[in-house]
Formats: structure tokens, sequence, C-alpha cells
């Protein structure tokens, strides 16, 4: 009996270590989870400032936003904003709603160039003010790439039409070469570069680097050497979200409405 008991002690004392264990793990995941909600928070935050063109290291990051950054919800298929009453900002989780049927639809393949599947009915943008001024938006964008979904944020100037900045925050692609769209150095390269002509999208993502001149130039930017099919992905999905499907009723809405502001007032003739 004894030795029965013995056999027996290192079991229990295992299961009851893995218990303890496992309630410890959970318990600690539970307690970190408002941490990580903020540092998520913080670090799209941080993506936006940084696609806008305001983002310095070692700045408080949360005191910036709130002061310089307005999140809008808008309805992507007409452009139209969404009241907040109706859709919170600061509540609304864009990721999901892109699965959720009730809030996107099934995108036929012969359209998506982004290869999304799904489209969400309403998305997040981000305006910048100056002065009580429209400076910028910032636009979140997605695609697919070779290996994954990339995702990251553009920001468009006060034309609506030249870029500000682009970042990738989140990817699958391979390191040292599709990775590369979160470098720097390579979304450096974007700043200034311009995405309509005559009111289209008119813009490429170049396999062996930028090779015209003058206004040509503007509309290209180089692709990332030994990531072909990565560099396609985000000319897919640059063409996919600032075309027609995408933020373009937004932006023409948006541009329509400044170019009434600017137009002098009609002078009517009572003679």
């Amino acid at each position: 009996m004894a030795v029965k008991e013995s056999n027996i002690r290192p079991f229990y004392t295992a299961l009851i270590l893995a218990f303890v264990c496992s309630f410890l793990v959970a318990a600690a995941s539970v307690g970190l989870r408002p941490l990580q909600i903020k540092n998520s928070r913080l670090d799209q935050q941080k993506n936006i400032l940084r696609a806008a063109g305001l983002y310095k290291k070692g700045m408080a990051v949360d005191k910036l936003f709130a002061s310089a950054v307005e999140p809008r919800i808008i309805e992507i298929a007409t452009g139209r904003f969404v009241p907040g009453r109706d859709i919170n900002p600061a509540t609304f989780n864009q990721r999901a709603a892109a699965i959720d049927p009730k809030l996107s639809r099934a995108l036929p393949r012969s359209i998506d160039q982004a290869g999304l599947q799904r489209l969400e009915k309403y998305s997040l943008i981000y305006l910048i003010k100056k002065n009580g001024r429209l400076s910028r938006i910032v636009f979140p964008i997605r695609g697919k790439g070779l290996w994954s979904t990339m995702y990251g944020y553009l920001a468009l100037g006060a034309d609506l039409n030249t870029v500000i900045g682009i970042t990738f925050y989140e990817n699958g692609e391979t390191p040292g070469l599709g990775a590369e769209i979160e470098n720097p150095a390579w979304q450096a390269g974007w700043r200034g570069k311009k995405i309509y002509k005559a009111g289209r999208v008119d813009f490429k993502v170049v396999k062996g680097g930028v090779r015209v001149k003058g206004d040509a130039a503007l509309h290209e930017v180089d692709g990332i050497t030994g990531a072909t099919l990565t560099s396609k992905g985000v000319n897919n999905l640059l063409h996919f979200w600032f075309g027609k499907y995408g933020f373009k009723p937004f932006i023409d809405r948006l541009r329509h409405k400044d170019e009434k502001l600017k137009r002098p007032p009609e002078v009517k003739n009572n003679v």
C-alpha cells in the first residue's frame, strides 16, 4: 500500500503544480490585458502620427494625438461622414467590421485588387487641421502581399492628392525582403508623390526603381529589391483604396465641397 501511495504522489504533485501554473498564467493574462490594449492603442496612434509627418521620437503620443487628430467615420460607398452618435469612432473596430456579414460585403474577384475578399461598409479616417483648416487626412490601408495581409496608413495633404507619408505597422512578409515595407528609408521615398492624375489613380510601385523624370516621376515609387510580389501587393492595395471602391467617393465629395467654398458668391442681376 505504501508503495502504491509513493507511486501516485508524484502524479498528484505534478497535477497540482500544473493547475497552479495555469492559474497564474491566466491571472497574469487577465491582469495585463488593459496594459496590452493601451499599448496597442498608442502604437496605432504613433503610426497615424508618423504617416502624417507629426511624430518625433520621445514625444507624448497620446497628448499630441488628442490635440491634433480628429477621428471620423465615413460610409465608404457614398463618401459621407457618419455622425458620431450613430457610430463612435473611439470604439469602432474596423477589423471586426470587415468580417462581420452585417457590416461588410463580399467583393467579387474582378474588383478585389487588394485581395480583401470582404469590404467593410464603414471606415475610420483621421482629420488633421491647422489654424482651423484641413491640413491632411490619414487613411487606413491594407491588402495582400506575398505571405500576409499588410496593414498601414497613408496620409494625403490638403490638396487630397500629395502623399505626406506612409507607414506599414503589421505584416508577415519575408524578413529582409518584403518586410522592408516597414523600413523608414523606403517609406521616405513616398513623400511628395501624387496619387491622382486627371481624376484617376495614376501611381506605380516600380520594379527596379523609378527611371522616369519630371512630373511622371511624381507618380512612381521604387519597388523593394527582391520582393516583387510584395511590391505588387502594395501597388494593388493603393489602387483599390484610392479608387472608386475605396476612398475616392469621399475624396471627390470633399474636393467638390472645397471647390464650392472657394468659388466667389454669385451676383444676382436685379435689373
